[in-house]
């Protein structure tokens, strides 16, 4: 698929790009097979290959008349799913992206379906493309918010939470913070404009998307500062739930540790032990026993041992 980047982008034929009277810069959407048997049409003289099926991370690198570098954005309904993967490759004449499945092709059609440009330009086409791409990233964290809040609720209340969906929070958070940290490097390789393919006017575009993303970043950053506070206090919990815990079963063997040496001694039966003749004595032992344990609840409440 090819555009020409008007008030909007208008999708053209391939030969327009090269024919037209007018020198407009140009999108250009390409399956890998298509970017093999057509880069030499685009002049962008990149040498190396361009591997799109091994693409590890969000970056730009600038080559001698060209930029070339490779997107990997992880889908927002499933963070720990498959990255969506293409490249691209720029000059001043245009962009080109390889991409063998849609992403693009969607990102472009929201880009379409939204914007129109007073003053039609190569770096705004860029700056509303990398919009597109985490246009939604606000709701997604301040959902993340919430559910933090709810399991923070619930420990509150001694509830039982949600702890493994607290990790995997945590986990999808660190991924999104990682994302943004090379979207953030990319914006800057950009706006350094080494090649001088965008006009001077035109790199604040750069500039705004790279803040903007800065910011999503901190969000994320305080995100996990709150997740990591739920864990710990989570946890406190926990030490103190198996403290009372500890507390009750140590009072229970205090507590019975006088009723086992009377069961004890009185177990012996001595022939000579003077409880045993006497018709009062193992009434004593009961009143005895029912006494040390009145006692010593009286005493473990006074020390708010229980």
């Amino acid at each position: 698929m090819y555009y020409v980047i008007d008030s909007t982008l208008r999708e053209c034929a391939g030969p327009e790009l090269r024919t037209g009277k007018k020198k407009q810069q140009y999108v250009a959407v390409l399956t890998p097979q298509e970017w093999q048997a057509g880069r030499e049409d685009f002049e962008l003289g990149i040498d190396m290959d361009i591997d799109v099926f091994d693409i590890h991370t969000t970056k730009a690198e600038v080559n001698y008349d060209s930029v070339t570098g490779t997107f990997a954005i992880p889908d927002r309904k499933n963070i720990f799913g498959e990255y969506q993967k293409f490249a691209f490759a720029l000059d001043e004449k245009g962009i080109v992206f390889i991409d063998p499945g849609d992403t693009v092709s969607k990102l472009i059609k929201k880009v379409v379906d939204t914007k129109k440009w007073r003053f039609p330009s190569l770096e705004r086409f860029i700056y509303d493309f990398l919009e597109a791409i985490i246009h939604d990233d606000l709701a997604l964290l301040e959902k993340y918010e919430r559910e933090l809040d709810a399991i923070d609720r619930d420990i509150d209340s001694d509830s039982d939470p949600d702890i493994t969906r607290l990790g995997d929070i945590r986990c999808e958070l660190r991924d999104l913070r990682i994302h943004y940290d090379h979207l953030i490097d990319l914006a800057q390789e950009l706006e350094e404009n080494e090649n001088n393919f965008f006009k001077s006017e035109n790199i604040r575009f750069f500039r705004l998307f790279s803040n903007r993303v800065s910011r999503l970043f901190d969000l994320v950053n305080s995100l996990l500062d709150y997740a990591g506070q739920i864990r710990d206090t989570y946890e406190s919990r926990l030490d103190v739930r198996q403290n009372r815990i500890m507390t009750v079963l140590t009072v229970v063997t205090a507590i019975f540790m006088p009723l086992t040496l009377i069961v004890g001694w009185y177990g012996m039966n001595f022939k000579y032990m003077p409880e045993l003749d006497s018709v009062w004595g193992y009434p004593a032992v009961i009143v005895v026993s029912i006494l040390i344990v009145v006692l010593c609840l009286i005493f473990f409440k006074k020390k708010k041992w229980l």
